[in-house]
């Protein structure tokens, strides 16, 4: 039993299946993800405003005295857990869209550096937020 290799048919086997082709150049993905990354970001600092500004407003006189803005309990959870979620939701949605991407041979790590860029400003954001859960 013989078998013949054919140095053509392999490179081409390979070309369609390799997805370390560094050529990823695509504008119309890194627009896309750019546009979402920062339209996650803009809601996740929407909630935070929102969120400080529902405390302000809720305020009677009971935060005269305490170190932060924010000193009642549900307003302190949303603060820093709600952007924190929003970041973490972007960042498996942008994933999900990376895997997608590489399905259909398209350019994904855009995508995934996307959905990176969204989890590190969770964690980021979450551990400069941890403050506001410490009861005084």
């Amino acid at each position: 039993m013989t078998h013949d290799f054919e140095p053509e048919k392999w490179r081409a086997e390979q070309a369609q299946t390799s997805d370390v082709e560094k050529n990823w150049r695509d504008p119309g993905a890194m627009r896309a993800a750019t546009r979402f990354t920062i339209a996650v970001v803009v809601v996740a600092l929407a909630v935070m405003v929102g969120s400080i500004l529902w405390s302000v407003a809720t305020d009677h006189g009971e935060c005269a005295d305490a170190e932060f803005e924010v000193c009642q309990s549900p307003q302190r959870y949303f603060l820093a857990m709600a952007p924190t979620a929003i970041l973490l939701i972007g960042g498996v949605v942008a994933f999900v869209q990376s895997y997608r991407a590489w399905r259909s041979g398209h350019a994904w790590p855009i995508w995934q550096g996307a959905g990176w860029v969204l989890f590190v400003l969770s964690l980021l954001y979450l551990g400069l937020s941890s403050p506001v859960l410490v009861v005084d």
